[in-house]
């Protein structure tokens, strides 16, 4: 009877070990931002006060 119960119990424990399956993981693919071009923007102020100021130096 001690056998018995020692092999239910074992038995028990062997198949909630083995607890997976055998498909892949799925891994979904890193979301990627690309910036549009708001960041060209950025960059126009600051060359139209340079051409105002040079501008301002020449005639004065």
């Amino acid at each position: 009877m001690k056998k018995l119960v020692l092999a239910a119990a074992l038995t028990a424990a062997a198949s909630t070990a083995y607890a997976g399956n055998l498909e892949e993981p799925v891994v979904e693919a890193p979301v990627v931002v690309e910036e549009t071009q708001g960041s060209s923007q950025g960059i126009i102020l600051p060359l139209i006060l340079l051409v105002v100021v040079a501008a301002a130096v020449a005639a004065g």
